[in-house]
């Protein structure tokens, strides 16, 4: 019948969804629990350059918060 499927179904789920969450949780402890800026387009490129300028330190995940900014 058409249940019999359901056992192949769900390991074929279970090995697709294995490697996404192994390298989110590698990700995760190898910077440090920071998510990864990546920059796609140039307009989130400029976003990161601008934060990287802000911060005053050259690190876009460093923030100084909007009351410090000259």
């Amino acid at each position: 019948m058409w249940f019999e499927i359901l056992p192949e179904v769900a390991t074929m789920g279970v090995c697709l969804v294995i490697p996404r969450l192994a390298t989110a949780y590698m990700h995760k402890f190898i910077n440090g629990d920071k998510e990864k800026r990546v920059a796609h387009f140039t307009y989130q490129w400029r976003l990161m350059e601008r934060e990287w300028h802000i911060s005053g330190v050259n690190c876009h995940y460093v923030s100084k918060g909007l009351e410090n900014i000259d």
